[in-house]
């Protein structure tokens, strides 16, 4: 079996960065070269997903090492959804960011640390190697700090120095706790560790070993209490921007959390309990952010951090079904998370702001665009049947079952702060008359030739219609995770792909 093209996605946005190093000040060469190199990327992340949910699981084992002695990437069912999700919100956003994005940032290299920042979350969830893992969230890191004080205006260095601050505290932790578990165990391939780990005596030694991995996954994914760099950072950059931020960049730290606590550590009598506390106190600080809000940037960013509690109560839940909720929500969230923050960048250039009492009117100027929005702003809420109303269900459910009330109390008062924010938002934005003041404004977005709108509404609209489909082509999905939750909960088949070479459906 020809497995080498598991890299292929990887190869493509570094060549696409490199040959972009060429055409440093010719914008639209860049811009070219830029949707070509998604494009192709893109097409090599579905023929992954496709071939790893037929095949099973794919193995390459790098300069022919085999493991757990060389680097290894693994292509399963969790890291080919996050490889195919990663490849939507690139080509969405790369698309998006030709028309959103001023020519001095262009020039300034973005599309080059773009395609950098992609190639590293792609690596993050191909690779198979602990170590490896740490190396890609850096890659992550250091070209996100790029494109988040790109500019250099003075919001952006504030908002840039929180973010990278509490980001390098949270790679020193990850690396001091990959030191530690190479100490003990002698190896650092994740499936021969899983083995390695449950042979250890001394099991104070492995929950403290978990519970740094977990801060340290912890801060980058924004959980309380270490969360504050996000609404801080994350309402300063272009919104094109932001939408891979919101959309990805916290959720790299989500998959970590998954992949390492469904085989390395399972979640015990230590560790379980962290992980339902931090849920309920990440939910509710979250949502108490988000209630007094103007700024709609600022308001999707706290909803990001009152949603990712709703992940790690899952996660800290640790049943199958729990799992299901979990995959069904992650892929729910990076869609729609992305789509409403550069819906964010529309509205600005429409009003020319994104203070919610300074805007109004907007249903009535643009109605089939309000419709698009309002997709993803209520599938982002979960009314059914849009995709946020399913995963819910799991959670609900698994939180009673399991006896967890005081999580599942978070999870509705999560579910309902969300709802009235965002209907908040719509009848401020969309429902109310425009103030006086901005009806003589000229519309920047009005004014745009044919080509701009089309690259600024067609990713938006696309990502819309997916989350359409994500809801009503629901049974679909949850094949999917199911499978996806079976194997990991279970990972005997993913140690034994790795380590002996046997590929299982």
């Amino acid at each position: 079996m020809i497995t080498n093209f598991i890299l292929a996605p990887i190869l493509v946005h570094m060549i696409t960065a490199i040959l972009l190093l060429f055409f440093w000040q010719k914008v639209q060469a860049q811009k070219v070269i830029s949707i070509i190199g998604n494009s192709i990327a893109f097409l090599l992340c579905i023929r992954l997903f496709i071939t790893t949910q037929h095949e099973g699981y794919l193995i390459l084992q790098a300069g022919n090492w085999q493991a757990p002695f060389g680097i290894t990437f693994v292509s399963d069912s969790l890291s080919s959804i996050m490889v195919l999700l990663t490849a939507i919100i690139s080509l969405a956003v790369g698309i998006y960011s030709t028309a959103a994005l001023h020519v001095n940032r262009i020039k300034y290299g973005y599309f080059f640390i773009f395609h950098f920042l992609i190639m590293g979350l792609l690596g993050a969830f191909l690779t198979g190697d602990i170590f490896n893992l740490y190396v890609w969230f850096e890659v992550v890191i250091i070209s996100s700090f790029v494109l988040l004080t790109l500019g250099g205006k003075k919001m952006q260095m504030e908002g840039g120095v929180k973010y990278v601050t509490l980001n390098m505290l949270a790679s020193t932790i990850f690396l001091t706790a990959v030191a530690i578990l190479y100490g003990i165990t002698g190896t650092l391939n994740m499936a021969d560790l899983s083995l390695k780990i449950a042979a250890i005596e001394h099991r104070g030694l492995v929950s403290v070993t978990a519970l740094l991995f977990f801060i340290g996954f912890g801060i980058k994914s924004a959980v309380f209490p270490l969360y504050f760099w996000l609404p801080s950072s994350y309402h300063t950059p272009p919104s094109a921007i932001a939408a891979i931020f919101g959309g990805l960049l916290t959720k790299m730290g989500i998959y970590a959390i998954i992949r390492v606590f469904t085989l390395i550590f399972k979640p015990d009598e230590f560790i379980q309990p962290v992980f339902i506390i931090i849920a309920i106190l990440t939910m509710i600080t979250g949502a108490l952010g988000v209630i007094n809000k103007r700024s709609i940037r600022r308001l999707i960013s706290y909803l990001i951090v009152c949603h990712i509690g709703y992940l790690i109560g899952g996660i800290g839940i640790y049943t199958e079904l729990a799992m299901v909720g979990v995959l069904f929500y992650l892929v729910h969230d990076v869609i729609v998370k992305s789509n409403i923050l550069m819906i964010t960048g529309i509205i600005q250039k429409i009003r020319e702001t994104i203070d919610m009492t300074r805007l109004g009117g907007l249903g009535k100027d643009y109605p089939k665009l309000s419709f698009v929005i309002a997709v993803a702003l209520f599938s982002l809420v979960g009314i059914p049947p849009l995709s946020g109303f399913w995963p819910k269900i799991q959670f609900f459910g698994e939180s009673l079952k399991a006896g967890h009330y005081f999580l599942l109390a978070a999870f509705i008062l999560a579910s309902f702060v969300t709802l009235y924010v965002i209907a908040k938002m719509w009848t401020e934005v969309f429902w109310k008359e425009s103030p006086k003041p901005l009806t003589e404004e000229i519309d920047h977005f009005a004014n745009l030739d044919f080509g701009k709108k089309f690259a600024l509404v067609a990713p938006v609209t696309a990502l819309s219609f997916v989350s359409l489909y994500i809801g009503f082509n629901a049974e679909s999905v949850y094949e999917i995770v199911q499978k996806t939750a079976h194997e990991l909960m279970n990972p005997s088949a993913y140690i034994d792909a790795v380590l002996n070479h046997k590929f299982a459906k």
